[in-house]
């Protein structure tokens, strides 16, 4: 059946609420800041009065709740992944993106089955458990039935140690419902595409040509996923191609959607900003440019929103900056990212060539793990709900109360010390141990407790893949 988007994304309702710029009085705040901490949610009148915030005190606020509402659901846990990128060629020509069309600098690539196990090896090498696998939208180059030889290829290397991939999560342009069915027995994780604008207008400006210029087939991609088999669904803006807060409340409607009429809200939101691209002019003369200051009362207002979902953070971003949102309710993170194929097997990320965007936190994974450890969060390479079915409405039965955090802290205490028994230098390990040490007495249950020592021992000792 299809679907009304209109009924997604109210555009005249949400420009109303962000019209209405005026100051919250200290009453209001307050009382949408206590309405989060119930991890009920919040409806996009109240958050409008969030991001309407603008005095230190009130920032201060909201900054503390969102760290408290990310700690009353995940915990201190941080997720880690790479992205891993299989083919450049792309039949859309988004003006903002290095793959798009019409560059000519750029040097495609198509990576051989071969080539794609050589790059999971050297991410299996950095101590990564999961992936998430990316490609253009060019069935003549790179077809469906290449991305899922591509899945299966990734799935079946194994590094030195034994180490393999554990989960395989994919950004893949919307698929046929044939297409759905096919991909949810593929053994993926979360399925994710970005809506890029939900500002029609700006949204058919910047994809003038190819499929991904259809604003309602790529809006309605998530119902039809969640329709033909898949369980979990990411989502996400393109923040600088319009009005940040109008992204923010329509990323909001869009969550409230798909919780509304699935019952599963996304199990994923991305919040990336627009990054210089070789070949993309619009990508060095940004539209609506977005400070550092208001993409972190941005992630703050999203945390507090949607309380659930995971918020993915890359590496787009300055290591600083990434630091401060950590404290903002961020939950998912990537580590030593390559966005060009082929690009892990470069000592450093092509930033000038042939990626689709540059990045600017280009520290190794290890340098990474390091840093979030000295934080006081726990580096976490989790794969256990997958595997385990936690996923879908099950996932969002535990996650929405907090109860999630209950199989987080074990399985993230007990992936870092796999990774710092196999991949850790000597200062990192006594980093990690001294706060798994500190860590073990945050799990509630003692006989999680006892358990979680347990395989912690048995890690020490040669054993992995233990999980709650």
């Amino acid at each position: 059946m299809k679907i009304k988007t209109n009924n997604i994304i109210n555009e005249q309702y949400l420009a109303s609420l962000i019209k209405d710029r005026d100051k919250p009085s200290l009453f209001e705040e307050e009382k949408v800041l206590k309405k989060a901490l119930e991890l009920k949610g919040l409806e996009p009148a109240e958050a409008a009065v969030l991001l309407n915030i603008t005095d230190p005190s009130g920032l201060a606020r909201l900054y503390s709740t969102a760290n408290s509402i990310k700690n009353l659901i995940y915990g201190s846990r941080l997720v880690l992944f790479a992205p891993l990128y299989i083919s450049n060629y792309c039949s859309n020509n988004c003006l903002y993106c290095g793959y798009r069309r019409d560059n000519t600098a750029i040097e495609r690539k198509c990576l051989s089955i071969d080539a794609i196990k050589r790059e999971v090896e050297i991410i299996l090498s950095w101590g990564h458990k999961r992936i998430l696998m990316l490609m253009g939208e060019h069935p003549g180059r790179c077809s469906f039935d290449y991305f899922l030889e591509a899945i299966q290829a990734a799935y079946s290397v194994k590094d030195s140690r034994g180490n393999s991939i554990r989960r395989i999560n994919v950004e893949v342009p919307p698929l046929s419902d044939e297409e759905f069915g096919r991909l949810s027995g593929a053994g993926i994780g979360t399925y994710t595409v970005f809506q890029e604008s939900y500002h029609r207008p700006t949204y058919e400006k910047m994809h003038p040509s190819g499929e991904k210029s259809d604003y309602d087939r790529r809006l309605e991609t998530m119902s039809r996923a969640l329709e033909n088999g898949l369980n979990d669904v990411g989502i996400g803006a393109l923040l600088g191609l319009y009005g940040w807060r109008f992204e923010m409340l329509a990323l909001l409607e869009h969550a409230r959607y798909l919780d509304s009429r699935h019952g599963v809200g996304p199990h994923t939101i991305s919040v990336p900003r627009i990054e210089p691209a070789s070949g993309a002019p619009l990508s060095e003369n940004i539209p609506y440019p977005v400070s550092d200051e208001d993409f972190k009362k941005m992630v703050a207002v999203l945390r507090c929103s949607v309380p659930y979902t995971g918020i993915i953070l890359s590496t787009r971003e300055p290591a600083g900056l990434r630091q401060e949102v950590f404290e903002l309710g961020v939950s998912q993170i990537s580590a030593g990212s390559r966005t060009a194929p082929g690009g892990y097997g470069k000592s450093s990320p092509d930033n000038a060539g042939s990626g689709q965007f540059s990045l600017n936190d280009t520290r190794s994974v290890g340098e990474v793990i390091k840093s979030v450890i000295a934080q006081g969060y726990l580096p976490s390479f989790c794969t256990g709900c997958y595997r385990l079915g936690r996923v879908g409405e099950d996932f969002m039965d535990l996650a929405k109360p907090g109860q999630i955090k209950l199989h987080c802290l074990p399985n993230a205490l007990t992936t870092l010390k796999e990774y710092l028994v196999d991949y850790a230098d000597e200062e990192t390990k006594q980093l990690g141990e001294k706060l798994i040490k500190e860590s073990l007495s945050n799990i509630p249950l003692q006989g999680r407790r006892e358990k979680t020592r347990e395989y912690l021992k048995e890690i020490e000792n040669g054993k992995r893949d233990l999980y709650f």
